[in-house]
């Protein structure tokens, strides 16, 4: 789409769909749902990640952004609890800011998973940088609260 092909930066306006794509379809799912909702979607974004990377002939083209809007999601896993500490605004704020240094300096070994073939190398390394966004989003929660 536009935001893919048209816009500089795409990974970060797939990460803001990404954000947008949480805040309208995860904030009210349940743990189980959230789960269910967030392994569908890699999995489709597998599938469509790998037959892009076919049809543009180019490894994870910066044109695709599903791997992005369906990693965000992860970012936010178990986010009721900070609302104990932090606005709503804070978290989502900050969530998307860690995802985006995760999923552009790679670091933790994230950027061997590009490696995978298909769409696994595609979407695997934004699942990492999600899961790592979560993790320090959580541990700079609980450090800034002092418990």
């Amino acid at each position: 789409g536009p935001l893919g092909t048209r816009l500089k930066a795409p990974g970060t306006w797939g990460s803001l769909a990404g954000l947008l794509f949480f805040l309208l379809f995860f904030t009210h799912l349940s743990p189980l749902y959230y789960l269910l909702a967030c392994v569908l979607g890699a999995f489709i974004a597998v599938l469509f990640c790998g037959e892009a990377e076919l049809r543009l002939r180019e490894r994870d083209p910066g044109k695709i952004i599903l791997d992005e809007v369906i990693a965000m999601p992860l970012c936010f896993i178990a986010w009721h609890p900070l609302l104990r500490v932090l606005p709503h605004w804070a978290i989502f704020l900050s969530g998307f800011a860690l995802f985006r240094f995760f999923d552009i300096l790679k670091p933790l070994g994230i950027s061997r998973l590009q490696h995978l073939p298909g769409g696994w190398g595609v979407v695997a390394d934004d699942i990492a940088a999600a899961l790592a966004s979560c993790a320090t989003l959580h541990l700079l929660v609980w450090l800034w609260s002092g418990r």
